[in-house]
């Protein structure tokens, strides 16, 4: 029988599969016709009536335009992508070809965004995206690529404010501890492409927007600042942000003059008829995919949410508390005191956390109707946050896996929670983009029989966690066998977590 590692391995790698920018687009994008041809998306069709072209940014839109240019052969006449900066040498060096552009591709390449901050490359590349953009005219399709970090890679100030002038306020604003939605909304106000910008400059064009989500929930005007997406937001929001944050008496004169002379009214939404955004990729779809491989593996598969959130100790408690739940109920122990103060416990946390679309009670409910003879795999995802103390080498998925394995080792330790002992448990917790931190791990797997061994052998698992060094932590074992190592993925949906649980 295979391991629960293997299984947890296989169900990962199948989640992220199905998100990558070539299988997604070859899935959704087709080229139907010659006379006067359409393109096809999701079933969707826009007929292709003279020019055909793509204009693409953000972390995860170059292996997007070579699956796209490859659909669209001769009917592409040209295109533009702004993408981060050194990720076509990492591709290559990741052996990852398909990722790239042939060398006589129609669309340019521009790299910027050095350390996923707007920077001159970035804006050189959103200034020729723009002025694409204005020359179309009403038979000309345009195709859009969006995928997250594409915020940072299409900086477009409204004259005439300056990019650092714009950066400025934006770091004076986080500073005082605006949260990222306040600092959108400031960001999109002060822009020419972002919040439906660049649609509406490419009216009458027609406008189709492929997009990969890496945000919770997958709101059209959040990812990359919606571009192609009408604003909720007018100028009276962005100025009444700058009021909670006291900045309105010191800005820059460009900006100013910027907010006094914008419209105070967002565009209203007919004016987006010529638009359709269209999401191909996001968490949901990944662990769709991840619940479809594991019935097929012969477990129980259940989706807790893919909106997780929150500080990691917290989101650990949870699936600490879920997986007690399922262990009482392999031992036949699903009803009874124990079980009744878990419930308790785990929907006063579910509520304090928040998470949309989570029906705990229906979850619960589920769970009691699996019956204890088969497996069962309980499938989340979102995006954690840690709040860094420590000096240590980590990241957030190699954190919660730490933590739920500690938490879980602390319950059988303190015997609350015996029949655990008649459970192997396995938790794997990975960033779909194949990153976690400053590491080359995207994650990694833990269980409470490695937290057991490394108290053998003497080691403070707790000071690991205050120092946010889980890395060092899962290195020393097995040759670092418990990091998930996947290389650069080309994608990013968040993250993924998977716990797997069978009766010994």
């Amino acid at each position: 029988t295979m391991s629960l590692r293997e299984h947890a391995l296989s169900l990962f790698r199948g989640a992220v599969g199905t998100v990558r920018p070539a299988p997604m687009l070859k899935r959704a994008l087709k080229l139907q016709g010659d006379g006067c041809p359409q393109l096809l998306v999701k079933g969707q069709a826009f007929p292709v009536k003279r020019d055909l072209y793509v204009v693409g940014f953000g972390k995860a839109v170059l292996g997007m335009a070579a699956a796209a240019e490859e659909i669209l052969g001769d009917h592409l006449t040209r295109g533009i992508i702004n993408v981060p900066l050194g990720i076509q040498e990492s591709l290559q060096r990741a052996g990852m070809q398909e990722m790239l552009l042939k060398p006589h591709s129609k669309i340019q390449v521009i790299e910027g965004a050095k350390n996923n901050l707007p920077d001159a490359e970035a804006l050189k590349g959103a200034v020729a995206i723009l002025e694409l953009a204005k020359g179309l005219t009403a038979d000309d399709l345009l195709l859009v690529l969006i995928s997250g970090g594409g915020s940072a890679l299409l900086p477009a100030p409204i004259p005439p404010i300056l990019l650092k002038e714009k950066e400025k306020l934006t770091k004076m604003l986080a500073s005082r501890g605006a949260a990222i939605q306040e600092l959108n909304i400031v960001r999109k106000t002060l822009s020419m492409l972002k919040g439906g910008g660049l649609a509406q400059l490419a009216h009458p064009a027609q406008v189709v927007s492929l997009i990969l989500s890496d945000v919770i929930g997958d709101p059209l005007d959040i990812i990359a600042s919606g571009p192609t997406a009408p604003s909720s937001h007018s100028v009276q929001d962005c100025l009444q942000i700058l009021t909670k944050y006291n900045l309105l008496h010191n800005l820059p004169k460009s900006v100013e003059m910027v907010l006094s002379s914008s419209p105070t009214k967002p565009t209203a939404p007919e004016n987006y008829s010529h638009v359709s955004n269209i999401i191909l990729g996001s968490n949901t779809l990944a662990l769709e995919e991840a619940k479809r491989q594991a019935e097929g593996l012969g477990y129980a598969a259940l989706v807790l949410s893919a909106a997780v959130h929150g500080e990691v100790s917290r989101v650990a408690t949870l699936y600490c508390q879920l997986i007690q739940l399922v262990c009482l109920g392999f031992a036949s122990l699903g009803e009874g005191p124990l079980s009744d103060e878990l419930r308790g416990n785990l929907l006063q946390l579910a509520a304090e956390l928040q998470i949309p679309g989570l029906d705990l009670d229906k979850f619960l409910q589920a769970l009691r109707g699996l019956g204890p003879d088969r497996p069962v795999c309980i499938l989340a995802g979102g995006e954690t946050t840690v709040q860094l103390q420590g000096t240590g080498k980590g990241g957030r998925n190699q954190e919660l896996a730490l933590r739920v394995g500690l938490g879980l080792h602390k319950a059988q330790a303190t015997g609350t929670s015996s029949p655990q002992g008649r459970c192997e448990i396995l938790f794997l917790s990975g960033g779909t983009d194949g990153q976690d931190g400053p590491t080359e791990a995207a994650g990694a797997f833990c269980s409470p029989e490695l937290v057991a061994e490394a108290l053998q052998e003497g080691l403070d698992v707790e000071a690991f966690l205050r120092n946010n060094d889980s890395y060092t932590f899962f290195s020393q074992f097995q040759g670092g066998h418990h990091l998930l190592v996947t290389g650069l993925t080309g994608t990013n949906v968040m993250d993924i977590q998977a716990i797997l649980i069978r009766a010994t």
